[in-house]
């Protein structure tokens, strides 16, 4: 592209009266401006006066502990067997925190009792083994608390085996029988076997591409290393490898599958196929073998979420490929949708409280470990780089490459799109240490901001278990890393370019709603994709804000004092109130095909301070062109410098348009 040239403002063409920026200024400090479009913006001398920055909300969102109930991050201790005094819903966090399955299911006893006793201690009752055989009957089994949703639960598991093809057969197989978290790292993508290597980790099912004709009559067993090799045996590695194997503490799915005593899809219904391959990996021991909740998806989660905080720039994928061994545990047959749902909610909140738990020099001593090392790896000299590296495979190679698909595929396998069981629209709440999760994806945020994260992005209320009391269930991780989904009070966002990676640039992909404010704020770059519709203004202070989108600036007036309006969509990007940029001010166009870039206002445009045009990759415009940046309602002042990316040219405003026409070839 041509370098850029820089010449004085030329006189501007238009029949309205311009006021000076030094008269604007003036007129500003009176007193008398409005964050409105209307005819009180105009003083009777007919000169403009510039709005004050949009005033929003006046305060920020916030997501406040649940109350009044025990925090599975201070009780993850108790998720035990065995144990008198936590065998119990009140006593036994990982129990605790799938109580919305009593909603569907209530178990023959309340107890940790499924193949497992109790002796007294500390004042609290013993117990003997319970006597649930593991097949459904009418007995001793328990009882379904919602009919509908059962039926559903096991015939979602029917359809799905039914209709499974010999490529998820494999991968339904592979996903049961190699080690899990083995598995869930191809979720790294070109960052794959650099992961593997650096790990030290196996698989005897390593680059497995059929079913091994012997696993049908003897069950094969993986006798890779799983995770890897941790702490000092690797000294370029172990550190990133015991942060994940930590996951594991107090985070067993088996007290709950023994409280809940729920029986797998199988043994519900002939429908439901198990996998040919998986004949020989099925329990002979139904008593201790209840469905609910998923280990697999479990593991998968908890040590997904574990590498997507030390690779932040994988999050996504990462917790994507969590939940696509969750779902080929129903492909297996192994389980169904509701035991898979509750692999997760147990999976995330053992992560969230082992990261929150952990010493912060420790999970820092990851993180950068992680970094050095896969950096080093792959020939990345800066993290920004790392960054492209990471997402530099097509979804031929990359099956997680494409984002909207896995945010699409993610959410549904959040919901399985059953039927909410109710329509209350209550406010989502955060469970305490949640927002940790998010601490290297958005750095740039406060931890009260980042729990604002996860409740905007929270899924509705009403769905099948979902509605625990701390809100695990509800929690949306994958949507979380896309930022904000709704600004219920005013938000400022202050990012350190310096700091580089997340710091220097992010992209927020929600649509957003709210009557809030944004304030960007700090050197960095954050890009705006959604379709958003937030209503309380825009507010650019310091660094750039990059609108991805036509709606990126939501509904509200913008406010360009200090940093950078980018415009970088491919389409005219637009803002549905007044458009205010003071002398520090930077509007940036990238100019492209069919009025891609170009800036269009619904109400009034104060312009001073400096353009920018630049132009797409695939726009190469000609000498003698006119080409439209600005449209407005009405345009006062205009711009202090002009820069048009490899040509001279000449700027002329009018009623309501900023032109440049290209006059030479710089």
């Amino acid at each position: 592209m041509h370098a850029k040239s820089t010449f004085a403002r030329p006189f501007p063409v238009y029949a309205l009266r311009m006021t000076t920026l030094a008269v604007m200024m003036a007129l500003s400090a009176c007193g008398s401006g409005s964050d409105d479009d209307d005819d009180d913006e105009v003083s009777p001398g007919g000169d403009y006066v510039i709005p004050a920055a949009p005033a929003g909300l006046g305060y920020a969102d916030t997501a406040p502990l649940p109350s009044g109930v025990q925090y599975y991050v201070d009780t993850a201790v108790t998720n035990v067997r065995g144990d008198a005094c936590h065998a119990t819903i009140e006593t036994n966090a990982g129990v605790r925190v799938l109580q919305g399955f009593l909603k569907v299911w209530e178990p023959s006893t309340r107890l940790v009792d499924a193949g497992v006793s109790a002796d007294a201690k500390n004042g609290c009752t013993g117990f003997e083994a319970s006597d649930w055989s593991g097949i459904p009957n009418d007995t001793t089994d328990g009882k379904v608390t919602n009919a509908a949703v059962h039926a559903e639960n096991i015939a979602f598991s029917a359809r799905t085996t039914q209709n499974r093809t010999a490529a998820q057969e494999l991968a339904a197989y592979l996903d049961d029988r190699r080690g899990k978290n083995y598995s869930v790292t191809d979720g790294m993508g070109p960052l794959t076997d650099y992961w593997r290597t650096a790990a030290q980790q196996t698989s005897t099912f390593a680059g497995a591409m059929s079913i091994p004709t012997e696993s049908y009559v003897t069950k094969q067993d993986d006798s890779g290393n799983n995770t890897g090799v941790g702490g000092a045996a690797n000294p370029s590695f172990g550190t990133v490898i015991s942060f994940v194997q930590s996951m594991g503490a107090d985070a067993s799915t088996e007290p709950s599958k023994r409280f809940y005593k729920y029986a797998r899809p199988w043994r519900w219904s002939t429908d439901v196929i198990v996998a040919p391959s998986l004949e020989t990996a099925k329990s002979s021991s139904p008593g201790t073998d209840g469905g609910y909740p998923s280990g697999h998806t479990a593991e998968a989660v908890r040590n997904a979420i574990a590498m997507a905080y030390v690779v932040p720039e994988r999050f996504q994928e990462m917790i994507a490929r969590s939940m696509e061994l969750g779902y080929n545990r129903i492909m297996a047959g192994m389980h169904s949708p509701l035991d898979v749902t509750g692999g997760r909610i147990l999976g995330t909140a053992s992560a969230v409280a082992n990261i929150y738990n952990s010493d912060a020099g420790v999970r820092q001593a990851a993180f950068t470990q992680a970094h050095e090392t896969l950096q080093a790896a792959v020939g990345a000299a800066t993290v920004e780089d790392f960054y492209q590296f990471a997402h530099s495979q097509d979804v031929s190679k990359d099956r997680f490459a494409d984002h909207a698909a896995n945010a699409s595929t993610y959410r549904y396998r959040l919901t399985w799109d059953f039927e909410r069981t109710s329509d209350a629209d209550s406010e989502a709440v955060v469970p305490k240490g949640a927002e940790v999760v998010l601490e290297t994806r958005q750095p740039y945020l406060t931890a009260d901001q980042r729990r604002v994260v996860l409740k905007t992005t929270a899924l509705p209320a009403g769905y099948p278990v979902l509605d625990d009391e701390e809100g695990y269930g509800r929690l949306n991780l994958f949507a979380a890393a896309d930022g904000y989904a709704a600004f219920n009070g005013d938000v400022t966002v202050t990012m350190d370019a310096s700091q580089g990676g997340f710091n220097a640039m992010d992209s927020w992909r929600n649509d957003i709603t709210g009557a809030g404010k944004l304030t960007k704020d700090g050197t960095g770059t954050l890009a705006l994709t959604g379709a958003n519709e937030y209503s309380g203004g825009t507010e650019i202070a310091q660094g750039t804000l990059r609108a991805d989108s036509a709606s990126a600036l939501g509904a509200g007036a913008v406010y360009v004092d200090g940093g950078t309006l980018e415009v970088n969509a491919d389409d005219t990007v637009q803002v549905k109130a007044s458009y205010t940029q003071l002398s520090n001010g930077t509007l940036s166009v990238n100019l492209g095909k069919d009025n891609a870039g170009q800036l269009t206002v619904s109400g009034v445009a104060a312009l001073a301070g400096t353009l920018r045009v630049e132009f797409a990759e695939d726009f190469i415009p000609a000498v003698g062109q006119t080409l439209t940046v600005l449209n407005a309602q009405g345009l006062h002042g205009q711009f202090d410098n002009v820069s048009v990316d490899g040509y001279k040219a000449t700027v002329t405003y009018d009623a309501g348009t900023v032109q440049v026409h290209l006059d030479s070839e710089a």
